[in-house]
């Protein structure tokens, strides 16, 4: 008998249209070949505003790559919202987001989620209450995994060289205007130009700000301001962008390595999801003994913080000096065609069906009593 995989996708965050596009890659795995006769997909659809779909609605998202959910004849078949606005009411409806009934008898969910409330602990809370399996870190590697301020303190104890930084809080950003000047006269003494402003808790590079004097500093420190209340300011260091994929629960495993080239002045979410806007080079050409030291790095990155299953372990590479420097882990990297993290896999000899199979297995065993 099939083994009932629950699919789960959407979401509450600004990746919401991306984390459809990798869940259609991986029903696509787990449709085809020697995992269509082990596994059954079950899509389970978050809507934007926290609303749960499965059914013939939620096969319609997966299958179209378009959120439905807000069309007029979707709207007008679910009656816990609100005619004249199209939102879930806020008192009988939050009772009944969750599809208790349509879900009970699924093995094993997999939470192609990205961004907050997905990807940062609070789904994996979900599921651990409901004493299920799942593909993926736990509540703790995903929480430090999303936080970055929370991330380079574990990676800081861990011993892991970073770039320099600062946190923020939105407080200080909103502060008065004496002490948001005097912030930002320490922040350019402790960091200098350029630098980067990032919110604390949001992916694939939303919200990423380079700033290269005070005037824009102060309006990316304003905008990070607006996603997060915990903000990021990094030093601007000249390297290459190496990435390595981690797979793997207590003796996780490191993939070939990844190099990201491109021509905009970061890596943003523009370039990360455009076809053709960066170039991949796999493997990195990188000498033998920088290859081990990431991979050995992003192993231990993957301890630190406590993750399972899957992780994208991004570094800096600074050529002129051969120093490697750790930027961040993604607990939940993106799967759709321009991903990273299935590439460097399918580069290591693991192709994305035998990938997906394997994410699930390593989901089963972290659950084993």
């Amino acid at each position: 008998m099939a083994m009932r995989v629950g699919l789960l996708f959407g979401g509450c965050s600004g990746e919401h249209d991306v984390s459809i596009h990798s869940a259609q890659a991986v029903a696509q795995a787990l449709s085809t070949a020697a995992n269509a006769k082990k596994y059954q997909v079950v899509p389970v659809h978050i809507q934007k505003d926290g609303g749960w779909q499965v059914g013939e609605s939620a096969q319609r998202i997966l299958a179209s790559g378009v959120a439905l959910s807000e069309t007029a004849d979707d709207l007008a078949q679910d009656d816990s919202r609100d005619s004249s606005t199209g939102s879930l009411a806020p008192t009988a409806a939050a009772l009944n987001r969750l599809p208790t009934r349509e879900v009970a008898d699924i093995d094993i969910w997999f939470p192609v989620l990205h961004g907050p409330n997905g990807e940062d602990g609070t789904v994996q809370g979900l599921l651990k209450l409901m004493q299920v399996p799942f593909v993926g870190s736990g509540v703790l590697g995903s929480a430090m995994g999303m936080d970055k301020l929370a991330m380079k303190s574990a990676f800081a104890q861990a011993g892991l060289p970073q770039v320099e930084y600062r946190g923020v809080l939105r407080s200080q950003v909103y502060a008065n205007p004496n002490d948001f000047s005097q912030l930002c006269d320490q922040l350019e003494a402790d960091l200098g130009y350029p630098c980067f402003v990032k919110p604390a808790n949001l992916g694939s590079s939303v919200g990423i700000t380079k700033a290269a004097d005070r005037k824009a500093l102060e309006a990316a420190l304003e905008s990070a301001a607006s996603y997060d209340r915990r903000i990021i300011v990094e030093a601007g260091v000249v390297a290459r962008e190496i990435e390595c994929a981690v797979l793997g629960n207590d003796r996780p495993q490191a993939s070939t390595l990844g190099e990201i080239r491109f021509s905009s002045d970061f890596y943003d979410y523009d370039t990360k999801y455009t076809a053709g806007e960066a170039e991949l080079l796999i493997p990195a050409p990188l000498p033998t003994a920088v290859t081990a030291q990431i991979q050995a790095m992003a192993i231990q990155a993957f301890q630190a913080v406590d993750a399972a299953g899957l992780s994208r372990v991004d570094f800096f590479y600074v050529e002129s000096t051969g120093t490697v420097l750790i930027n961040e882990i993604n607990t939940m990297p993106g799967f759709t065609a321009t991903s990273m993290y299935p590439m460097l896999w399918k580069a290591s000899g693991l192709e994305f069906g035998g990938l997906v199979d394997q994410l699930i297995q390593l989901g089963l065993a972290r659950t084993a009593p």
